[in-house]
């Protein structure tokens, strides 16, 4: 019985498997292109080199990678430094701004309790002292806001006098210093003085001026 030839040692042989020795299925497993063409010969790819080019690829990749990445990190830590102290001075902001609020309306708070303490103190002691000193004591709040209208003036400050004025006077006639006029008349009188003195004085050199020129005209005669 002749022996069947097998595919290892087509192979080895280099010459293309057909279909009058093996089945079309196990061609179709091993060489699909062979089933169109049996005198074609199919190049197989060993597992192992495909590994080896993915492995050679993916360090390529990650070499790209972090040589991009080292270029960027300087500007990206840059950049989340500046995000992050942002926030910082954000979130204090807010921080104090929540604790001046808080001073302030407790502030209020405590301002409008002594207010309180102070009238209920003061009415307790005004009633106290009315009652035991028999009505001669100090007046409550309660009667000094029911006395009356604040707009009405007392009868004693509605007659206001002017303030007298002390100075001393040659006459009853002359003004006082508290009068708006006072001191002007002396005034114009140093102004009069001084114009009747310029008048004098000019007509003194004028007069000068003459006879010296009639003296003049004379000794020319």
């Amino acid at each position: 019985m002749a022996k069947r030839p097998t595919l290892t040692s087509h192979r080895q042989q280099g010459n293309p498997p057909c279909s009058s020795h093996f089945s079309r299925a196990l061609i179709r497993v091993y060489w699909p292109a062979c089933c169109a063409c049996p005198v074609r010969i199919c190049r197989v790819y060993s597992l192992t080199i495909v590994i080896a080019s993915a492995v050679v690829c993916l360090l390529i990749g990650l070499g790209l990678g972090l040589l991009a990445g080292r270029r960027s990190s300087a500007e990206g830590k840059k950049y989340r430094e500046v995000e992050r102290k942002l926030d910082q001075v954000i979130q204090d902001k807010r921080a104090y701004e929540d604790e001046v609020v808080e001073h302030f309306a407790k502030t209020a708070k405590l301002l409008n309790g002594l207010t309180d303490s102070y009238r209920d103190v003061h009415n307790h002691l005004a009633t106290g002292a009315a009652t035991l000193c028999q009505g001669q004591g100090p007046i409550s709040l309660e009667r000094l806001q029911s006395a009356g209208d604040d707009a009405e003036i007392p009868s004693h400050l509605a007659n206001i006098q002017p303030p007298l004025d002390y100075a001393p006077k040659s006459s009853p006639e002359e003004k006082g210093m508290l009068n708006e006029e006072f001191g002007l008349e002396r005034v114009k009188r140093e102004k009069a003085e001084s114009a009747v003195e310029g008048a004098v004085g000019g007509t003194v050199e004028s007069k000068a001026k003459d006879a010296g020129e009639s003296k003049a005209k004379a000794e020319k005669a």
